[in-house]
Order: C-alpha cells, then structure tokens, then sequence
C-alpha cells in the first residue's frame, strides 16, 4: 500500500479546497492510502512535509537523505509559499512532491505546464509521471525558481505588505517601486570570470518565470544543471517599460538592456545587505555575499506528460488562453 500525504494551506487562493482529500484518494485508487493535513502557521509545511519524506534508499542520481515515516507522495495545495516549503523538506528524498496551484503567482507549476486548476493537477498526480528536477541554493537556503536582488526584490517585499493579491497589485507595487528606485552595484563571479554592473536586478534563474506568466528567463530549464542568470538594466521609465513588455512576451533575451550569464554556481557581491527574494518571498539578513550552487536533479516532482519547448510569443499566448478559459469554467462551477 502506497502513502500520500496532502497538505492544504486554507488561507491561500480563492478556489475553495473542500473535498481535495477525498478527490485525490478517489483519482489514486485503492492502491493508496491518503492523509490530509492543514496547515496553520508559516512553516508548517516544511515540518508536515519532513515528517513524511522517505527513508527509502532513492535511485541515482538522487543522493540518499534519511528522514522518518517513508510516504510515497507528499501533495502541497496552496500558493508558492506552501509549495516552496513542501518542496523545502523533500530535496534529496524519494519522496514525489504533487502540486495543486491554488495561489496567485504559480511560479512552479506553470514552468512545469501544470494547470491552475484543481481537477487537472489531481489528474495529473494519478498519472504518476515524475521527473527528478533542479533546485537552487543561496548561502544553503534552497530555491526553485528563482532567486533576485534589486528592484524585484524591493518590489517583492512591498507586494508582501500588500491586502490583496494578484496581478493587478503586484504591477500596482512595481509602479509604486520604481518611482524611487535607483540600480546598485553588483559583482558577480561565475565560470572564472568576474564582472561588475551597475544594474536594476540580477536574477538567478533555476526556471522560466516569476509566476503568473512573467517569463524572466525564457530559455531556463530545471533539467540541465544550470541557471540562467539575467542582469537587467535601466536608467529610464520607457526602458523600463520595454523590459516589461519583453517579459511577458517571453522575449527578454533579445533586450539590448539585458546581460545574460548561464552556470551551474556563481557568487553575487554587493555594496549592502540589502532586500532579496526567494522565490518571490521577500528576504533579510543574506548578507553582502551570496553564493548560489545548482543542485541537479534533486527534487522529483509529478508533472503532465509533455511539457512543451518554450516559444516566444506563442507560449505566452497559448497560456494567456488557458487562463482566460479556467476562469470562465471556475466561474461556471459556482
């Protein structure tokens, strides 16, 4: 009999999570055994997920990590920030994480092409297709998607003290960032060269985009072991303008105000311990120096059976329509 473990943060997203439980276990089958646990303070996930993680020798290439109860699947329904702590206590374990994206970003799911909707992503956990995925680290504290200092960072921590979520307020909270933002100072290391800029982010990509369909690194992969990362600069607002245009295009490589370094581990030396983010979660006291480390394929996660190659413009269209459709059928389901 094989465990799963599904999480639920309450709290996060709109779409109602009542009955997951008993729709997850009814798509799984007899041959599983669910258990369904709240969450109720931050972090929570991180402890229930640990608790679960397996203590099964994994295959190659995973390295071993001892943990407790040995479940099979540890399933997170909720947004990035109970995602990204699931995902937290699962590195390097056998243990398939399940993502039921309930959230207003979905960072992860939607490099991963997993829907935002709750009977697609179960569907796709009953698929049992697993891919054993990159993650990142910065100073040890590990990351998924994307790790940035600067003005997404600074936007972040804003966007955090924000009511409401979404779209709309998190361009509401870049506007309002950028109106005094002014680009730092960053050194960075990485393939034994070393170049400093003076620019408006560096982001440190482990996939494609921040979530909600902004594509900061279109060509970003979590298969190959390494990041993409990007250096964006811009002195004026219609420059600033054109970054955001091209990132929602999926066109941000072809900027002329953007600067690109791929490698597996570099280090970012700046003048102050300023902001960052994780995983658009704000951050304090990483200090000046930060060292990033790729981490092949040390998360296996349950993803749809094609993925497809990332196309500017289409993709970004084509996921632009999904999203217009799910929201008419959730409004149908009511």
């Amino acid at each position: 009999m094989k465990r799963c473990r599904l999480i639920v943060n309450p709290i996060s997203g709109t779409r109602s999570k009542q009955g997951l439980g008993e729709a997850l276990a009814a798509r799984l089958g007899p041959d599983w055994t669910v258990e369904t646990c709240p969450t109720e303070y931050a972090g929570h996930a991180t402890t229930l997920a640990a608790e679960a993680a397996a203590a099964r020798p994994p295959p190659t290439p995973l390295p071993p990590k001892p943990a407790a109860a040995g479940y099979d699947a540890v399933i997170a329904a909720g947004g990035d920030g109970t995602v990204n702590e699931t995902a937290r206590a699962l590195c390097g374990t056998a243990t398939a994480l399940g993502i039921i994206p309930c959230g207003s970003g979905n960072g992860l799911a939607r490099h991963l092409n997993i829907p935002v909707d709750n009977v697609a992503s179960l569907d796709i956990i009953a698929g049992g297709r697993t891919l054993d995925v990159d993650t990142g680290s910065v100073n040890g504290r590990p990351f998924f998607c994307t790790f940035g200092v600067g003005f997404d960072a600074a936007v972040s921590e804003r966007f955090a003290r924000k009511n409401r979520r979404g779209l709309f307020s998190y361009f509401q909270s870049a506007l309002e960032t950028f109106r005094n933002y002014r680009p730092q100072t960053y050194t960075i290391t990485a393939n034994g060269s070393e170049v400093t800029h003076k620019a408006l982010l560096v982001a440190v990509c482990n996939a494609s985009q921040y979530g909600n369909n902004a594509y900061i690194a279109p060509g970003a992969s979590m298969l190959d072991g390494l990041f993409d990362v990007l250096i964006l600069h811009s002195d004026n607002p219609l420059s600033a303008v054109r970054l955001g245009l091209d990132m929602m295009a999926g066109t941000l490589g072809s900027n002329a105000g953007v600067d690109m370094i791929r490698t597996s581990s570099l280090t970012i030396t700046r003048l102050s311990d300023d902001i960052s983010h994780i995983d658009g979660e704000p951050v304090e006291g990483l200090g000046e120096r930060l060292a990033l480390e790729c981490r092949p394929a040390t998360l296996r996660v349950f993803v749809p059976e094609n993925i497809p190659v990332f196309t500017p413009l289409i993709t970004p269209l084509q996921a632009f329509g999904r999203d217009i459709l799910l929201t008419f059928s959730h409004l149908f389901r009511q």
